[in-house]
């Protein structure tokens, strides 16, 4: 395999959506399985109605239990889904579908995020919408309105997961400057880690100076901007090693180095291990 494999919505759904229920064959679950290790370009949202499984996410063992909600971002790797035991929605959404403030609510973590316990108000609000979009979804496809209706019901839907998020992660409209210049530094980095290494071109992009992004991200996480922008690195790094037959060479042009010697120290420097010692040990 020379790439991660791109999972890519437009191939199943020309409206944007797709969603099923594992009442419906667990498709999607056993296509997953056949796929293995893979990013999305789209949303995917879980909610767990009754018992529990599990999916490995960017190295990150992440359990589904009871009344949890979990989403997973654009580009992100996951694999190993085990839903022996678990009953509940899969929701498949294409990112221009969500609204960029609930966008910001999803994407303001610069770690992995984290399954989300629903109380029983915000199970059943969230099980009607499921139901209605799912009904809706396979019932009234020839409807004049049928793609306008889709997308609203889709709407609520998310609108009431962020806004679980945003009292989870107690974010939201009333931030901290900080924390909306940290989440500012996480969509820019998500686009531009390959190319641009340097802590003062991040800032330069924020219109503030390399100072007060260190300040803010030191403040919010309690890490420097070097440190993020190294991670980001080594992530996607690592995932190549673990999913891909690319060489380490090739891994390092991947990733923004021209010099591989270079990428190998300091792959080793901030993993502890060799980028080959890596491989050989996630790989066995």
């Amino acid at each position: 395999m020379k790439h991660i494999p791109i999972h890519r919505l437009s191939e199943r759904a020309g409206i944007g959506v797709e969603v099923r229920h594992t009442s419906d064959g667990g498709k999607y679950l056993q296509e997953a399985q056949k796929l293995g290790a893979h990013r999305d370009d789209h949303y995917i949202f879980f909610m767990v109605e009754e018992g529990h499984g599990s999916l490995v996410v960017d190295f990150e063992e992440v359990l589904l239990k009871r009344r949890t909600i979990y989403y997973m971002l654009p580009g992100q790797v996951h694999h190993k889904i085990n839903n022996s035991h678990i009953e509940g929605w899969f929701l498949a959404v294409d990112t221009l579908l969500v609204p960029k403030d609930f966008r910001r609510i999803f994407e303001n973590q610069l770690l992995l995020q984290q399954p989300y316990n629903l109380d029983d108000k915000h199970y059943q609000q969230c099980h009607t919408l499921l139901k209605l979009i799912h009904n809706h979804y396979n019932n009234n496809t020839e409807s004049v309105f049928y793609k306008d209706i889709m997308h609203s019901l889709l709407n609520s839907f998310i609108g009431m997961v962020a806004c679980g998020y945003e009292v989870l992660n107690n974010t939201g409209k009333k931030q901290q400057r900080p924390s909306q210049i940290m989440q500012d530094f996480k969509n820019i980095l998500n686009e531009n880690f390959k190319t641009q290494k340097r802590p003062a071109a991040y800032a330069s992009m924020l219109n503030i100076s390399e100072s007060y992004l260190n300040e803010a991200l030191k403040n919010t996480t309690g890490l420097p901007v070097s440190y993020w922008i190294i991670n980001e690195v080594m992530l996607e790094a690592k995932r190549l090693l673990y999913h891909t037959n690319l060489n380490v060479k090739q891994i390092a042009h991947e990733v923004g180095y021209d010099d591989h010697t270079y990428f190998s120290r300091l792959f080793k420097k901030t993993s502890g291990v060799t980028p080959l010692a890596f491989k050989a040990t996630y790989r066995k």
